[in-house]
């Protein structure tokens, strides 16, 4: 029976991750993955979006030419060739992990695993079942789109967002069921190819979990201004299709009728049929619970990802895949979730981190807070790409940054900077008094810090 330092159950964003940064720390490793390396993100999720909604960009920039005086007399687009970048894309990507994996002699199984007790996972690949024994167990399966029995998903008509990477084609009209992130962006690619796109939420908001409700106020109405109908409080009730049409009703006693209907409305946790109940891991609703070493109630298996729930992002996911290895090997480490900035990669973009003026407050912070909107930017304006603001959050005592909020161009990058400043305790002067380079957009986090501090330049200050 074969024997490892350490076993990943699971070869995605945490897993493969895990797996790289154990072999480089002198662990023999086995990593037991069932589909493509990589796992949702790479193969089914962040990648292969952000590939189609390239190609969206590329086309908007075309339709949007005549603007700065550039005039194209004939443009299309081609579906295939579409999906096919995507793919190229994710097996670039793929190989490049496999590679990895290759020069650090990781084992890979390819099969299912399932542990049957705290030193031994039972792996069933095509050729039949083996055992192979670790010192530490780490989970890391991930989680899959929920499936809603009543919405009477079909992968054809009624499509979950893993079908939808698999269309390959674009649809006169298209439901989206879910304001969150998946469907913000499969609203925009669809969107630019000219598809009518209707979103229905059941929360009074787009982006629930975007808590600063002015932030998601700006964004629905700059997507209704890019002709996306957006309905905000409302339930799909039932959905029915009927000679290649969908028809959906909504709790408001509307239906809606479209080609297809894409359900977008959360993940559920891998936590079936891995063994767990073998011994004894303590589970909450599907989450496998952790402490803040990422150790389950079982000593040595940990898990990691998706799995033990919070936000579901891939970079959660990976730096929790090198924490996990670097306990494992002995270091004196923890987890830390106090700075996790995440994205939404619409047009524009969506960024976040730290906490918003509203958790701020809610936690009986006074604090001071700093707006600067992309109108004012130069950068911004040689783009036409005006839409959007930052937004900061500092604490008052200490002019300590503790927030940030940006919906606009390149917002996944900018929120960067952000990010590194909350994490180090930067102050609104520490930011401010950093040259920024002329004309860029993160000269729009540079003022934005200055509003509270009442030395902003480029807007009118409210004296």
């Amino acid at each position: 029976m074969e024997k490892y330092d350490v076993i990943f159950l699971g070869g995605g964003s945490g897993g493969y991750v895990g797996a790289i940064r154990s072999a480089d720390l002198g662990k023999k490793v086995c990593v037991i993955e069932e589909r493509d390396l990589g796992g949702t993100c790479l193969n089914r999720g962040c990648i292969p979006t952000k590939a189609l909604l390239k190609s969206a960009e590329i086309y908007n920039s075309i339709k949007e030419g005549h603007i700065f005086g550039i005039r194209v007399d004939s443009y299309g687009y081609d579906v295939n060739g579409i999906y096919d970048w995507k793919e190229n894309v994710v097996k670039k990507l793929v190989s490049g992990i496999e590679y990895l994996f290759k020069t650090r002699k990781i084992t890979l199984k390819k099969g299912k695993g399932k542990i049957l007790d705290n030193n031994t996972v039972e792996v069933e690949t095509k050729e039949g079942k083996e055992l192979i024994k670790g010192d530490n167990i780490v989970i890391a399966t991930g989680s899959e789109p929920a499936i809603i029995p009543s919405f009477k998903i079909d992968g054809v008509n009624v499509l979950t967002s893993d079908d939808a990477l698999r269309l390959r084609e674009i649809p006169k009209d298209i439901l989206i069921v879910g304001a969150g992130a998946i469907g913000i962006e499969f609203a925009n690619f669809y969107n630019a190819f000219g598809t009518k796109v209707t979103i229905v939420e059941m929360m009074s908001q787009v982006v629930p979990t975007l808590k600063d409700r002015k932030i998601a106020t700006l964004l629905q109405r700059i997507l209704n201004k890019k002709g996306i109908e957006i309905k905000t409080g409302a339930k799909i009730e039932n959905i029915e299709v009927k000679d290649g049409k969908v028809y959906s009703t909504l709790s408001t006693g509307e239906t809606i009728e479209s080609e297809k209907v894409l359900v977008s409305i959360g993940r559920k946790l891998n936590s079936d049929n891995i063994g767990l109940e073998n011994v004894g891991i303590n589970t909450e609703k599907g989450r496998i619970i952790v402490n803040e070493y990422l150790r389950t109630n079982v000593d040595n298996i940990y898990a990691i990802g998706d799995v033990i729930g919070g936000l579901l992002l891939a970079h959660k996911a990976m730096k929790e895949g090198e924490v996990v290895a670097e306990i494992i090997a002995g270091e004196e480490k923890k987890m830390d979730y106090r700075v996790l900035p995440w994205a939404i990669f619409s047009t524009p973009e969506i960024a976040v981190c730290g906490l918003t003026e509203e958790e701020a407050k809610e936690q009986g912070i006074e604090v001071l807070v700093g707006e600067f909107p992309f109108t004012a930017n130069g950068k911004a304006v040689t783009m036409n790409a005006t839409d959007g603001l930052v937004k900061v959050v500092a604490r008052k005592e200490d002019k300590v940054l503790i927030g940030a909020q940006i919906v606009g161009p390149e917002a996944s990058i900018m929120i960067a900077e952000l990010a590194l400043a909350i994490k180090n305790n930067l102050t609104l002067d520490d930011v401010a008094d950093t040259i920024h380079t002329h004309p860029t957009l993160p000269e729009a986090i540079m003022e934005a810090v200055k509003v509270p501090l009442g030395s902003v330049v480029h807007i009118a200050l409210r004296r």
